[in-house]
C-alpha cells in the first residue's frame, strides 16, 4: 500500500501552519469588531499589530507572556521597544502552534472528527487561562465574570472551527 504525497507529518504540519494563520485572523476579526462596536476608532492593521503598544504595559496578554519567557531567556529585563514585536509574534506563535499540533493529531484517525475540531478553540482558550494565571500574567480563572469569559471562549469557538475547517479544505484530496 503506498502511501498518499502530503499525507506526511511535515505537510500535515505545513497545512497546520496555514490554518492557524487563517484562524488567528478570524478570531481576531471578532475581537476588532468588537473593539469597533465599543467605540475603537484605529484601523484594522493599526489595532491587529498593536500600533499602540509602546512599552510593555501596553502590551496584551501574549506581550506580557513573551516579556516573561525573555526575561528569563536573557536574565534581565528586556528593553520596551521589544513589547509591540514580542506581542505580534506570540500572539501569532501561539495560533500557529496549536494548529500545528491540531494537524498532528487530525492525520489520525477518529471515531468522531467533528468533536476534534469542536473542542480546538475550548481547549485553546481554556490551556491560557491556566498558563497564564500560572505566570502571573492572568488572574485564576473563576475572578473573572461570566461575561468575560464567555466573550473570550466565543472568539476561540471561532479561532477552532476556522482552523479546523481551513486544516479540513487544505487536505481534500483532489483528484
Amino acid at each position: 500500500m503506498s502511501k498518499r504525497r502530503g499525507s506526511g507529518i511535515g505537510s500535515r504540519a505545513i497545512r497546520g501552519m496555514i490554518a492557524g494563520a487563517v484562524g488567528t485572523a478570524a478570531m481576531d476579526l471578532v475581537w476588532f469588531s468588537r473593539y469597533r462596536r465599543g467605540g475603537g476608532k484605529d484601523p484594522l492593521l493599526r489595532w491587529e499589530f498593536g500600533g499602540d503598544v509602546l512599552s510593555w504595559a501596553d502590551a496584551s496578554a501574549p506581550g506580557q507572556f513573551g516579556q516573561n519567557v525573555e526575561r528569563i531567556v536573557t536574565g534581565r529585563q528586556p528593553p520596551e521597544g521589544w513589547a509591540r514585536t514580542t506581542t505580534n509574534v506570540v500572539h501569532w506563535a501561539t495560533g500557529i502552534g496549536w494548529a500545528v499540533q491540531y494537524s498532528v493529531l487530525a492525520g489520525r484517525p477518529a471515531r468522531h472528527p467533528v468533536i476534534r475540531a469542536v473542542a480546538l478553540g475550548p481547549v485553546v482558550w481554556l490551556s491560557g487561562y491556566v498558563t497564564l494565571a500560572l505566570t502571573g500574567v492572568y488572574e485564576p480563572i473563576w475572578k473573572y465574570d461570566v461575561r468575560t469569559l464567555a466573550d473570550d471562549l466565543s472568539a476561540h469557538f471561532v479561532f477552532g472551527l476556522t482552523t479546523s475547517a481551513t486544516y479540513a479544505a487544505l487536505t481534500r484530496q483532489r483528484t
